[in-house]
């Protein structure tokens, strides 16, 4: 077995998530979680020591941990963005939302947590700008993101002994964002967005700070300024 600390990233098929195993990938055996494996399967064969980790993040069980006994770093860098206003929203898509945005990453916290108190761990949430601010359209998306914001809160005082990063990027140049531009009916404008990799060296600070340091709350802003 690799002597290696061991990092477990959820979304890591594309995005941010693929950004922050690329930068964690050459000091830590990676773990990919998503549900698109071949997809995954794409990003490990370009990654020493990292291997797909596929799982539906909504229904993941003490099975899908089972191998996973000792746990350096987690990040939750899967999410859905569904916009609209609160007078158009279905309770489904709260539900949807909620399901993925926070259920889903305080259950695979819940069932890691064993392994990451043997390391010491660091649990690191990849929030966004919306869980600062709530905005008009944005109702469901924030409600999640603020709620996360609590559980990383929750969880930084109850586990002394781990570190627990929040981290609030504004618009990144993703997928996502093309679909969340989309439907806000605007122009993509990928050279007014932060790049995935800039998030993930964000990341990258806040797992690598020393021993004496604990950055709790890392807020990321593209330096073009807000989008219209």
């Amino acid at each position: 077995m690799s002597e290696r600390p061991r990092a477990l990233i959820t979304g890591a098929s594309r995005g941010v998530g693929a950004a922050v195993a690329r930068a964690l990938a050459p000091t830590h055996d990676v773990l990919l979680g998503g549900r698109d494996t071949e997809a995954l399967d794409e990003v490990a064969a370009g990654l020493p020591g990292a291997r797909a980790w596929p799982v539906e993040l909504t229904q993941v069980t003490e099975a899908d941990v089972a191998d996973v006994d000792r746990l350096d770093v987690l990040v939750h860098s899967a999410g859905v963005t569904r916009l609209g206003r609160i007078g158009e929203l279905p309770a489904s898509v709260w539900r949807d939302t909620m399901e993925l945005n926070l259920f889903a990453v305080a259950e695979l916290t819940r069932l890691l947590l064993p392994a990451l108190r043997r390391a010491g761990g660091h649990v690191v949430c990849v929030n966004s700008g919306a869980g600062q601010r709530a905005n008009p359209g944005w109702g469901a998306y924030a409600a999640s993101k603020f709620a996360l914001r609590a559980f990383a809160d929750a969880l930084r005082q109850e586990e002394p002994e781990l570190r627990v990063t929040t981290v609030y990027p504004g618009r990144i140049d993703t997928d996502m964002q093309r679909s969340v531009r989309e439907q806000e009916g605007g122009d993509y404008q990928p050279d007014r967005y932060l790049a995935a990799d800039t998030v993930a060296r964000a990341v990258l600070a806040a797992v690598t700070a020393g021993p004496d340091a604990h950055l709790t709350e890392l807020t990321i802003r593209p330096s073009a300024g807000p989008v219209t």
